[in-house]
């Protein structure tokens, strides 16, 4: 605690040997931030010059790589800070934001996924409605429902987090993560019933509806063979990217069940796997495995080589 401004420190016990491994974690750290930022947007720069791919699949897939970049924007720069520092500190309000930032974003993951099924379950099952359906305006809609809804949720459990009062200042993470309930002298059941409804709403449902939609895309595509190579050209790298998440998410939760349970270096470990490996996995699937994107990706690198 700073007296001087009344401020609550964090610190953060998860990292190992940051001394002695401080320049190595920087610089793995930084370089991958900045393949993060250059892979994404070079993806979300070609949807955009490209008219052919002005299509709600493809605005969807540039929301869900932007969505990637700020998640990463939470994080990396806070890491790199704390990889040069001889504190590992966080003000709590600041782990707030950092928090909410997190799991506003994770849940929007989810829900764009669960949007991006529902446009290719009409495209494959409803071919002829697709226009009527997939309007400009029924686009915004959804985009604003998949940012909106878990932004609105998360504020609730920060508004209730920021209320209780801290009896342990160190949190057994390297960023701020569902780890800052085991901070609170008193465990909420308040906060703990929220926290269920909002996983039910930005994570169980959406992934419900996924394997439904996905369901009925396999059902379709076994009765008619004109519509398979369709279906499993766009439909593997979704699912590819939600089993990756799905599983990122599954580690957050059983983290913090295990608690001290789990040894620190396969936290540590695991931790930077979530932050490094998934913002990468985004662009690199679409990029390799939508047609599309693939075929101006590929002439992009070919006008920059020669």
């Amino acid at each position: 605690m700073d007296d001087n401004f009344n401020v609550t420190y964090i610190t953060f016990s998860g990292h190992v040997e940051v001394h002695k491994y401080r320049y190595l974690y920087f610089l793995i750290m930084f370089s991958v931030y900045i393949l993060i930022i250059c892979f994404n947007f070079t993806i979300v720069c070609l949807i955009c010059i490209h008219r052919n791919l002005h299509e709600p699949m493809y605005i969807f897939i540039a929301a869900l790589l932007i969505n990637s970049v700020v998640f990463s924007t939470n994080i990396h720069p806070k890491l790199l800070i704390d990889f040069l520092s001889e504190k590992q500190i966080i003000s709590y309000s600041a782990c707030l934001f950092q928090f909410y930032l997190c799991y506003t974003l994770s849940g929007s993951e989810f829900l764009l996924l669960a949007v991006m099924a529902y446009d290719r379950y009409v495209s494959i099952c409803k071919p002829l409605q697709y226009p009527t359906i997939m309007r400009k305006t029924t686009v915004s809609i959804l985009l604003g429902v998949a940012w909106l809804l878990p932004a609105c949720q998360t504020a609730v459990a920060v508004i209730l987090s920021a209320d209780m009062k801290l009896c342990i200042l160190t949190l057994k993470g390297i960023f701020c993560n569902n780890s800052i309930y085991n901070l609170h002298c008193v465990s909420s059941r308040t906060l703990s019933i929220f926290g269920v409804i909002a996983v039910i709403n930005a994570a169980l449902f959406p992934l419900l509806f996924i394997l439904f939609t996905y369901t009925r895309i396999l059902i379709i595509s076994y009765r008619r063979l004109n519509v398979r190579k369709k279906a499993a050209q766009t439909c593997l790298p979704h699912l590819l990217v939600l089993i990756s998440f799905s599983c990122l998410c599954a580690y957050d939760i059983i983290i913090v069940r295990l608690g001290s349970d789990f040894p620190k270096t396969a936290r540590f470990i695991m931790t930077l796997q979530a932050v490094l490996y998934h913002p990468l996995f985004n662009p690199i699937i679409y990029g390799l495995k939508m047609k599309e994107i693939s075929k101006h990706l590929k002439r992009l690198i070919c006008d920059v080589t020669y």
